[in-house]
């Protein structure tokens, strides 16, 4: 297994540093989790030259709440970050629907390759318009 090395990136507020006024990163977990929030909010077809990009999340929120369309969101999380985001291995992935919030509670748990230590992302996946 490769060793570990640190992940640097912009955050995605491009607020300012109070002292070096330059843009504020994010490090490590915290970037692997943005770059993976980005990547499953993203609709297939949104990056120019990459039209196999991305999910289509947002169609399948508009579909009954129930424990089918859980299933099927679960499987396209896996896919999509298994297919895109190289740095993590996807340990689990749990998707359930809380009907008395009317969305899906998803929650990630992966390790960074190179590093042993688990990590876990929850994301809640709501209708909007």
């Amino acid at each position: 297994m490769p060793t570990f090395q640190t992940f640097k990136d912009l955050s995605i507020t491009f607020k300012k540093h109070p002292v070096t006024n330059d843009l504020v990163t994010v490090k490590d977990a915290a970037a692997i989790q943005q770059s993976i929030a980005a990547l499953l909010l993203t609709g297939k077809g949104e990056r120019l030259f990459q039209p196999d990009l991305g999910t289509d999340l947002r169609q399948m929120l508009f579909e009954p709440l129930d424990f089918g369309t859980a299933a099927i969101i679960k499987s396209v999380i896996s896919d999509t970050i298994e297919s895109y985001e190289t740095r993590v291995v996807l340990n689990d992935v749990l998707c359930y629907p809380d009907m008395d919030n009317n969305g899906y509670q998803v929650e990630l748990y992966f390790t960074i390759v190179g590093d042993d230590r688990p990590v876990a992302v929850e994301l809640f996946l709501d209708r909007t318009r």
